[in-house]
């Protein structure tokens, strides 16, 4: 059968047009003449049954159809022209992974450690983009994603990486101005439970769990300043704006440089943990088994390292 799509000369001439709204400017940039852009818009525009441009003396104007859709066209070209760059790149070599990924943990763990993957592979490209919400990957272009949680989605496999441990780290600052009140022994949960609580919007309940592995109840453990990101969180921290709970991966280095302290060095091991999630089709690819086996070696050396749990 064949399919309802306008042709691509159409679809590229309408989307110069559109971007400039102005035939003659759309011309110029496609090294073609005014009447055969004005040919191909309204060839499209009979094709679809749809007015796209408000035609006048003074020139045209998107109609609210011609707006939406040159939203679309102008995502689907770009989509279309990253395709073939990537292509020609390669030059037919290699392959391509397209992987979700949850922002802090890309940035701080899968990043420093991605050149090792890329030394080996030097015909592969890695793209990532951060999604922090589940997805349908029928409804995607991603080969995988690198996500939180409990387990696997429904017609996908799960590759356990390593859970979370989440430690309290604060400013040093922040640290003196309570031991100036209460003398310099070392920080209590009692004491941390008087600060101002961090909390961090896709763990609500981290800071409850926390007070609960040891032992207490605390009635303020949801309160305080949310944020979506762990980097905002220890952004949050740096600025002396409370305790964070946050994976010391995530801030080696500002505990590392001493921007940043442990409040109290007692470590909650989440029931959740970070997985690699793919549908069962990409076990199949060579390119993703090479990338799957890389990245769950690295996790295993990183437990062994870290003693990150399992």
């Amino acid at each position: 059968m064949r399919r309802k799509i306008p042709t691509t000369n159409a679809l590229i001439a309408f989307e110069a047009a559109a971007r400039h709204e102005s035939f003659t400017r759309a011309a110029e940039e496609l090294a073609q003449t005014h009447s055969a852009i004005c040919r191909q818009v309204a060839g499209l525009e009979d094709f679809l049954g749809v007015k796209l441009f408000r035609r006048s003396k003074r020139g045209i104007k998107l109609t609210e159809a011609g707006i939406s859709y040159s939203r679309q066209v102008t995502a689907r070209l770009d989509e279309v022209e990253r395709d073939a760059l990537s292509v020609m790149a390669r030059q037919g070599q290699g392959g391509t992974i397209d992987l979700a990924v949850v922002p802090a943990f890309a940035t701080k763990w899968l990043l420093p450690r991605l050149p090792r993957f890329l030394a080996g592979h030097p015909d592969v490209f890695v793209n990532m983009e951060t999604r922090t919400r589940p997805f349908l990957f029928t409804e995607t272009d991603y080969d995988a994603a690198i996500w939180f949680g409990k387990g696997g989605w429904p017609g996908t496999q799960a590759c356990f990486l390593m859970r979370e441990a989440l430690l309290p780290v604060c400013s040093p600052r922040l640290l003196e101005r309570v031991c100036a009140r209460r003398g310099p022994a070392p920080l209590t949960a009692e004491d941390i439970a008087t600060l101002p609580l961090l909390q961090l919007s896709t763990r609500p309940y981290a800071w409850r769990s926390w007070f609960a592995s040891l032992g207490m109840q605390v009635a303020r453990d949801l309160t305080g300043p949310r944020f979506d990101l762990f980097s905002m969180l220890a952004q949050a921290a740096l600025c002396d704006m409370g305790v964070a709970l946050m994976p010391p991966m995530m801030v080696a280095d500002e505990l590392a440089s001493g921007a940043l302290c442990v409040a109290m060095p007692h470590q909650y091991l989440s029931d959740k943990a970070y997985y690699l999630i793919f549908p069962e089709h990409q076990a199949e690819s060579q390119t993703f088994r090479a990338f799957r086996d890389w990245l769950l070696a690295e996790a295993s050396a990183f437990h062994e390292t870290s003693g990150a749990g399992d």
